[in-house]
């Protein structure tokens, strides 16, 4: 293997398509099909399967892959590092976050952290649900990302940031400062799918207490979430920061689950296959300063000791 071939089978499993994969990198498609049959000749697999839509990876072109996007990010790195020794720190550095995450709060400081301390590094920020952003990690498109993780994933190291308490969220007939499970389990609720660390969370907490949610309605979206508590049709359970929010866009109250109490942790993730650029490094430094910070929104966090 080398690394033109690994860039070539890269961009045409991205692209989806020999010929228009070829017109990228301005190669002819017979020159690149010869490209690919090389690279299943090393390999002893098939890696790609042709089709009349295009082209798709096999298990192996998958494995491959993800491999190929971390080989060639860690050598661009390396490259970025050598070449910019002794110079100002420049490029781009990708952060994913959670919807709905205290990290949230942090996103314009952070911007305007970077643009004063790093002038030359451009920030792009990607929001998505936690499964999809450890993905994104895992295949190179991500450098890090913040969210809400309890369990350990192959292939990612997490870093704990802090605790964050869940609230329940509503319009209509406020239960108090601290509410039981069990009155929970009489609301009608508005959750995110199962997919969702919220969701997991909440579903083992009914389940150990042996009670059933009234789960109306699965919504993802913040916005459509909040409209449909502002309705009054229903409450939500969410993450403190979250809750804080969603109560006030929706002009609601918010509870905190005192009987079990119940948390979510934080945490910072980054591909366990490579390390960081410099760039990325001094962001993250960053981000974890801002994020760490127990007066997020003005609201005391739990820090993970």
């Amino acid at each position: 293997m080398n690394l033109r071939r690994l860039k070539y089978f890269v961009k045409i499993v991205d692209i989806g398509s020999l010929t228009q994969a070829a017109e990228v990198l301005h190669i002819a498609q017979p020159a690149l099909s010869q490209q690919v049959a090389t690279l299943e000749g090393e390999l002893d697999q098939q890696l790609l399967i042709r089709t009349k839509r295009g082209v798709t990876p096999t298990e192996a072109g998958k494995i491959l892959y993800t491999h190929a996007r971390t080989i060639l990010r860690q050598c661009e790195q390396a490259h970025m590092a050598v070449s910019h020794v002794g110079q100002t720190l420049n490029g781009q550095v990708s952060i994913g976050l959670a919807p709905g995450t205290a990290a949230s709060s942090v996103t314009m400081p952070l911007l305007q952290t970077v643009r004063n301390e790093l002038p030359n590094v451009l920030v792009y920020l990607h929001e998505n649900s936690g499964a999809i952003l450890n993905d994104k990690l895992l295949s190179g498109q991500l450098d890090m990302a913040v969210l809400y993780d309890r369990a350990p994933v192959a292939g990612i190291n997490s870093q704990p940031l802090l605790k964050e308490e869940l609230y329940v969220v509503g319009t209509r007939d406020c239960p108090g400062q601290g509410v039981d499970l069990a009155l929970v389990a009489e609301m009608n609720l508005f959750l995110p799918r199962d997919y969702s660390a919220v969701r997991a969370r909440v579903d083992e907490a009914f389940s150990l207490r042996r009670l059933t949610a009234k789960v109306v309605g699965e919504i993802d979206s913040l916005s459509t979430l909040t409209a449909a508590i502002a309705s009054g049709m229903g409450v939500t359970v969410l993450p403190e920061s979250a809750a804080s929010s969603l109560c006030s866009a929706a002009n609601g109250w918010m509870a905190r689950i005192s009987a079990p109490s119940m948390s979510l942790p934080l945490s910072l993730n980054v591909s366990a296959r490579g390390s960081l650029s410099p760039q990325a490094q001094a962001v993250k430094e960053i981000l974890m300063s801002l994020v760490s910070r127990p007066t997020l929104e003005n609201r005391e966090l739990q820090l993970v000791s």
